[in-house]
């Protein structure tokens, strides 16, 4: 079999949705940006030995349809002949791509391919435009194959006894390492600049525009306080626990890799990131969807022949406050050692850009750590029931 290695790795910074920094931004453009930076990195590499660009997208309608890939492709390479798919597992469709990605060229399928996820929820909303469900399997007494999210975590936070107080600490840690992580700069190496227009009405009254470049992640919040988050109230049952504060933010952005195959990389003389050493999804009761990764992380690590202890940072997406400290306890993972820049509750989850989103930080996290030869896990829950993780190497 042969060998895979990641070799770049970018990501935009996260804008709040509906009504954030890239509310004007459409997903493609975002992407095709992101890809374009990455690219000018190798001047000298003839774009048209890539041979594929697969982008994860959970909402591919509307704005993010018309096989979006193939358009971010054609965008952001400025060539014709590279190919796009767009893939959709829902909230791991960026980790898919990478996984789909480096299967092909294990498989001898291909040589070069871009892969990652993006996303705008400004743009398409959580549902999509005109969802419609199958009132068959609904009358068959399975409503919760169509739960909603909130529902799902408020249903993990009553099975797996999940406090409010609980929930609160943990959203306030989120915001509390991420507002860290950005003081330290911690993230601006794998940001890249979007330039933004947007249009006002000026002080004479008058339509104007300006333009701004963003590269700083919109969501986490300096005046979030333990007082402020138990003043929330719940949003998803009467007398649940789950807040707007202690759940995801609805986000916009793009996060993109480049993989190529070993003899690729050794004749152009680059220096691999990182691999792919396993990918698991894996299924569970759709009605706690967000205990997801604790079917997929034992898939992943029997599949690369590892134990918990081998792993040496996670990137857990926090979906809900909930869901994630039911599987940081479900598997007796070590808290120190998870989002150590924060996660989706302080930064953001734009669906399907988050499993590239993700990866493209742990990658960067381990190389400001020195974790050459380590291995780091990226893992998340996913909407009807299911679970992903995949485990890292670092390798430079």
């Amino acid at each position: 079999m042969k060998q895979a290695y990641i070799v770049k790795g970018y990501r935009t910074a996260i804008g709040k949705a509906p009504k954030g920094v890239f509310r004007f931004k459409r997903t493609d453009e975002l992407a095709a940006e992101t890809i374009q930076y990455m690219m000018n990195e190798l001047p000298d590499f003839d774009k048209k030995r890539i041979d594929d660009v697969i982008v994860g997208n959970a909402m591919p309608e509307g704005a993010q349809g018309l096989n979006m890939a193939r358009l971010i492709s054609l965008m952001g390479l400025k060539i014709e002949e590279v190919p796009g798919v767009t893939v959709n597992r829902f909230c791991s469709s960026g980790l898919e791509t990478i996984a789909m990605a480096v299967a092909k060229i294990q498989s001898g399928m291909a040589e070069c391919i871009i892969a990652g996820g993006a996303e705008s929820m400004s743009s398409v909303p959580m549902t999509g435009y005109k969802p419609e469900l199958n009132y068959n399997t609904i009358a068959s007494g399975h409503e919760d194959y169509y739960w909603g999210m909130g529902n799902t975590a408020e249903a993990v936070a009553n099975e797996f006894k999940i406090s409010r107080a609980d929930q609160d600490e943990f959203a306030l840690q989120s915001h509390l390492k991420a507002l860290r992580a950005q003081a330290e700069n911690r993230f601006q190496n794998q940001i890249v600049p979007i330039e933004v227009e947007q249009t006002y009405i000026n002080e004479n009254g008058k339509k104007a525009t300006k333009k701004y470049t963003v590269i700083k992640d919109e969501g986490p919040r300096k005046d979030t306080s333990l007082e402020g988050l138990a003043s929330l109230r719940a949003v998803f049952a009467a007398n649940g626990s789950v807040t707007a504060g202690n759940s995801s933010q609805m986000s916009d952005g793009a996060a993109f890799v480049l993989i190529m195959s070993e003899v690729m990389v050794k004749e152009l003389n680059l220096t691999p990131i990182a691999r792919l050493v396993s990918y698991a999804a894996a299924g569970v009761p759709p009605r706690i969807m967000g205990i997801g990764p604790v079917a997929a992380i034992p898939k992943a690590l029997k599949q690369a022949g590892l134990q918990k202890k081998d792993i040496e940072l996670i990137e857990l997406n926090e979906a809900f406050a909930s869901q994630s400290l039911a599987v940081i306890r479900e598997l007796g993972l070590d808290p120190n050692i998870i989002n150590v820049n924060g996660g989706a509750i302080a930064l953001g989850h734009p669906l399907g850009c988050t499993g590239g989103k993700l990866s493209v930080q742990l990658f960067d996290e381990m190389r400001q750590r020195n974790m050459q030869n380590k291995y780091g896990l990226v893992t998340m829950c996913v909407g009807t029931g299911q679970g992903a993780a995949g485990i890292f190497e670092f390798l430079n």
